[in-house]
């Protein structure tokens, strides 16, 4: 084949595909009827690198028009896969399209069929806030409990997009559903609080029996998923309906305190700090860091003068006889190391004999030093 007449194939396959993705069904058929060794070659063939077949493209737009004369027409498989093992069933559930989903369900597609990372078609529409697609899915037969490769079932993954309305039904339909944890050992309730999903986190506290406080795999409970994330009403709803303990720590030892210092979360410290009178100068991990060394160590200058307005202790030293300022200077954080020396922070030597300073490579935190004398 020559160059040019590749060229030209090429620009007719882009064609094809342009006008099943704008549901122009009728110069689509003008194309085919134009060329009929391209209307055999379209039925079978896949485009591009995620290897999707005109009937994924007409699924993925919902153009029930254009799937349908490709499935009825042109005869086409409705459980040919792409790259992701993706059908079109997959796609039209994932986008919301209904009428697409029932006349696939309607020709007979696998309901559970699976994609990559085991996602059925479920699984795609409760990414959506579509809870009739949900419904035509779980009518015809869809296994609400399957879970996918990180161990999510479908009520895990509508928890985590925030319809309460979809919660109720697949309580409804599925009443152990809620009943789940991902392969690190996190709950609905977790994902939920994580992602800020109030009126989520109030259903499953309503209905479902979850632990108080319960953990996943890096000791994180629900209620730290809402502080480092900055979602107060949830920490909130989680104290007053759950009981939950805003001291709780981690796997490593970490509290929501120094948890909400990494993430920077302001009004977070201030309502843990302020509201519940948690001890802002707290020591976490077995190197018994404080919240200020956190957020010197990320770089969070903001929370480092959120902290000392709360009455943290600037001179705190962890176990390793390090301050704030050695955090700030080994992150090359020269504007919390301003900060921090402007407070009245003076450089002092750790167990290893190092002052803060010598921890300083960037050019920004080398010139705060300059003219001060290293002195023990």
């Amino acid at each position: 084949m020559s160059h040019s007449s590749s060229m030209a194939e090429a620009e007719n396959q882009k064609q094809l595909l342009r006008l099943i993705q704008e549901g122009r069904l009728d110069l689509f058929k003008e194309e085919l009827q134009r060329d009929e060794e391209m209307s055999k070659e379209v039925r079978r063939k896949h485009y591009g690198k995620s290897g999707d077949t005109l009937l994924h493209y007409a699924a993925r737009h919902g153009h029930l028009n254009v799937l349908t004369h490709l499935v009825e027409a042109l005869e086409m498989d409705i459980e040919m896969f792409n790259n992701d093992y993706k059908r079109p069933l997959h796609e039209a559930a994932s986008m919301g399209h209904r009428d697409c989903v029932l006349y696939l369900l309607d020709k007979g597609a696998t309901i559970d069929c699976l994609k990559k990372a085991d996602w059925t078609p479920l699984m795609m529409a409760c990414t959506r806030k579509n809870v009739e697609v949900i419904k035509d899915l779980i009518e015809h037969g869809a296994n609400p409990l399957l879970k996918n490769k990180d161990g999510w079932n479908c009520f895990h993954i509508a928890s985590r997009e925030g319809d309460p309305q979809i919660i109720e039904y697949l309580l409804t339909v599925s009443p152990s559903s809620w009943n789940t944890e991902s392969k690190i050992k996190r709950t609905p309730l977790h994902t939920a609080a994580m992602h800020g999903c109030f009126d989520v986190v109030k259903a499953l506290l309503e209905r479902c029996p979850y632990e108080p406080d319960s953990r996943d795999k890096c000791g994180v409970t629900p209620f730290m998923d809402a502080i480092q994330n900055g979602h107060i009403d949830i920490a909130q709803l989680l104290l007053e309906k759950h009981k939950a303990c805003y001291t709780a720590s981690d796997a490593v030892g970490a509290q929501p305190l120094h948890q909400a210092a990494v993430t920077a979360q302001d009004e977070a410290i201030r309502f843990l700090v302020s509201d519940l009178g948690a001890n802002v100068n707290e020591r976490a991990t077995s190197v018994q860091l404080t919240a200020l060394h956190y957020a010197a160590k990320e770089g969070h200058t903001s929370t480092i003068q959120m902290l000392l307005s709360l009455g943290a202790d600037l001179h705190a030293k962890d176990g390793k006889s390090r301050s704030a300022l050695h955090m700030a200077c080994a992150g090359q954080h020269a504007a919390c190391a301003w900060l921090l020396l402007q407070a009245g922070l003076q450089d002092s030597l750790d167990d290893t004999g190092t002052f803060a300073r010598q921890l300083a490579k960037k050019p920004d935190v080398l010139q705060l030093f300059r003219g001060i004398n290293i002195s023990t």
